[in-house]
């Protein structure tokens, strides 16, 4: 895998005007939301990887370290640079809309990827159904708990539509168990907010019968939490979201429950964004189906990464 200076270094030389017209080069560039956080790395790197084959297309990336603020200055250079295409990882939902308003306009194709936006000014929403994802997740859940106990419901950045699409899916569906109490903690989609927050559950003597958390680097960091204070990981039921390698090995293991594969999406943003490039017609919106993964199908089921 390629060390990040190496992509910084990439992303400052191609984030200023460059003359790469006469070979004929476009440039594909992607404004992720934070390469801190694993998933979103590594929709960087699909991305990046199914591109490399294809000489005739730069991928450039930049990362706005989870600053609404830093991604539209970081997509206003874009569009100030004449890339070809813009692929968007947004961590606010409304906040970005005019930047990226600005670019469709201005001819600039743009590609959005997994977290929607209040607009319809874009070429492509690439997604998955994230309330189907929250359903799933509900459905398990209460079906393991015989419809009642304490859930701890791990939500991600508040500010994007995912977060408030899995909570929907998730709530509407446990609320049909009476028996069931919800209790929510926002964990950012990282370890480490995670963990401050489940220290303090703790702390305060609050104990939960199962976790459901909007991404498997949050499970990951409420497994810590409980290790590092002697609980059974086999007596709380755990969903994450991802289902990730280091997913995969909990479950196997019976560290974790269970995870719903939420696929990155970055190939098919790389196959679109040639597609539409070369001028092809492409669907307004694609949905990648998701699926749950537990001890029953984790040898069956690939990681996404």
């Amino acid at each position: 895998m390629l060390n990040l200076k190496i992509f910084y270094s990439l992303f400052l030389i191609f984030i200023f005007p460059i003359n790469v017209s006469a070979q004929n080069i476009k440039i594909i560039a992607f404004a992720q939301d934070s390469m801190a956080n694993d998933f979103r790395q590594a929709q960087v790197f699909e991305v990046r990887d199914a591109l490399e084959s294809n000489p005739d297309v730069k991928f450039i990336f930049a990362d706005a370290k989870g600053q609404t603020s830093l991604m539209i200055s970081q997509i206003e250079k874009f569009i100030a640079s004449n890339v070809d295409l813009i692929i968007v990882g947004t961590n606010d939902d409304k906040a970005v809309v005019p930047v990226i308003a600005k670019a469709y306009q201005s001819g600039i194709p743009v590609i959005i990827l997994d977290r929607g936006i209040k607009s319809k000014k874009y070429s492509t929403f690439i997604n998955s159904d994230n309330i189907k994802i929250g359903k799933i997740g509900a459905e398990y859940i209460a079906d393991q708990l015989d419809g009642k106990g304490k859930i701890l419901l791990f939500e991600g950045i508040q500010t994007a539509d995912v977060t408030q699409l899995r909570t929907k899916g998730f709530m509407d569906e446990i609320s049909k168990y009476k028996n069931i109490e919800v209790i929510k903690r926002t964990g950012n989609y990282l370890r480490r907010d995670t963990i401050i927050e489940m220290e303090q559950l703790i702390a305060d003597g609050i104990n939960v019968d199962a976790v459901f958390a909007h991404s498997d680097s949050m499970i990951s960091g409420v497994r810590s939490v409980l290790l590092r204070h002697n609980v059974d990981l086999g007596s709380v039921i755990t969903i994450g979201c991802d289902y990730t390698s280091e997913a995969q090995k909990a479950i196997r293991t019976g560290k974790q429950t269970g995870s719903v594969k939420f696929p990155l999406g970055g190939k098919q943003s790389a196959e679109i964004a040639l597609k539409i490039l070369s001028g092809e017609q492409v669907p307004y919106h694609i949905s990648i189906p998701v699926k749950l993964v537990t001890k029953e199908n984790v040898d069956e089921v690939e990681p996404i990464f």
